[in-house]
């Protein structure tokens, strides 16, 4: 379980993760605006450069090809003044523009691009005149690349947004659906024990001669709720590893569930198969509940009048090997992997938290693997655990 810590620094971790995608972004974008920038600035000091030949010469049918046929061509808007700022010319503007607002265009050209001087050089006297000014703005492609990379955090953001609300609503229902289901599988374990003390009571009732004996069994009932009790109070915490025998694990969990198969209304045999001893490191509470939860299972998945659940312990190399095979409804080959994930249920009163529990207690408290190795739908099905021998 992720600590509160650990979740936080998750959190400011993806923050900083997402500010750095954000200013690397940006970054990116204005560099590519500086480029297409520093172009416009080359194109229009070469205007600066034709426009001051021209000038200069006896006639100004060049000059009227370079404003109507050159600068025309130009994608951004363009402003030529005189050395005192007076607009003459202008492109890529709406038409009919006063001087005022011609006058405000510049200003706000200069603010981003510095105007381009129109220069004449005289030969005999090697001094430069300044004739007038180029002012230019952004064309409409370098607008759309400074607004691009705000529309994409905005874009973005409305995306986490939703996936945030989304995944909020999951999680709840998740959270709701582990309550609900933690409540059913207590009332799911409890079943068993609390039927048959009302099969015992019934029992001294009718047999009170046999009031010693049925209260013997009684006491085996209190034992297991007790268990119960604890199974869920060590699910939460750190379980304690002990060295256990996996025949014993076997034979205590069969033996309760032997006498009690008929308070669940069921004609079930319960057969055993242990080979050699077999020792592995477990928590002997929270194991024995993973096969019985198996064990119950594959006795409900069971609709034929004569059932059979054959649990097989043998060793695989450095492996113990728990094979739980019932002759039950089976489960179609798609869902093998499905059926241990949290909230999923073939039974219609069912709330998926059985098996989930199991492969928590196998996986990730006992280091083992639980799996589904066979299954033929209307035949049965055969779950493995596999956990690591101890010597």
């Amino acid at each position: 379980m992720i600590s509160y810590t650990a979740g936080t620094r998750i959190k400011i971790g993806l923050l900083f993760f997402g500010l750095t995608l954000v200013a690397a972004t940006i970054f990116y974008s204005n560099s590519i605006v500086g480029e297409l920038r520093n172009d416009n600035r080359q194109i229009v000091t070469v205007y600066s450069q034709i426009i001051a030949k021209t000038i200069n010469e006896e006639t100004d049918a060049n000059l009227g090809f370079v404003f109507d046929e050159i600068i025309k061509k130009v994608q951004f808007p363009i402003i030529y003044t005189d050395a005192s700022n007076n607009p003459l010319y202008y492109r890529n503007l709406d038409e009919g523009l006063d001087k005022q607002v011609l006058l405000e265009f510049v200003t706000s050209m200069d603010k981003d691009n510095d105007a381009i001087p129109i220069k004449y050089n005289d030969p005999q006297s090697s001094q430069s005149t300044i004739l007038g000014y180029l002012h230019y703005g952004d064309s409409f492609l370098i607008q759309k690349l400074q607004w691009l990379p705000y529309l994409e955090i905005l874009m973005v953001s409305i995306f986490i947004l939703i996936g945030f609300l989304g995944f909020n609503s999951i999680r709840k229902n998740e959270k709701r659906q582990i309550w609900v289901g933690m409540a059913r599988e207590t009332a799911h374990q409890l079943s068993t024990p609390i039927s048959a003390l009302i099969g015992w009571i019934e029992r001294i009732k009718s047999h009170p001669d046999e009031t010693i004996k049925t209260a013997e069994e009684m006491k085996s009932d209190m034992v297991r709720l007790e268990q119960i009790a604890e199974r869920f109070s060590q699910m939460g915490t750190k379980s304690p590893l002990k060295k256990i025998s996996m025949t014993d694990l076997i034979d205590h969990q069969t033996q309760y569930l032997r006498k009690r198969i008929p308070s669940l209304g069921k004609d079930t045999e319960l057969n055993v198969s242990t080979g050699d001893e077999i020792f592995i490191m477990g928590n002997k509470i929270l194991l024995g509940w993973a096969i019985e939860n198996l064990i119950r299972n594959g006795i409900d998945s069971i609709k034929s009048s004569k059932g059979n659940v054959a649990i097989t312990v043998k060793k695989e190399g450095n492996y113990a090997c728990i094979d739980i095979t019932d002759n039950g409804a089976g489960i179609n080959r798609k869902d093998w992997n499905n059926i241990f994930s949290p909230g999923y249920s073939s039974k219609k009163r069912g709330w998926g938290l059985g098996l989930s529990l199991v492969k928590r207690i196998i996986n990730e408290i006992h280091g083992g693997k639980i799996m589904v190795i066979s299954s033929t739908v209307g035949e049965g099905t055969t779950f493995q655990i596999k956990l690591e021998c101890q010597r």
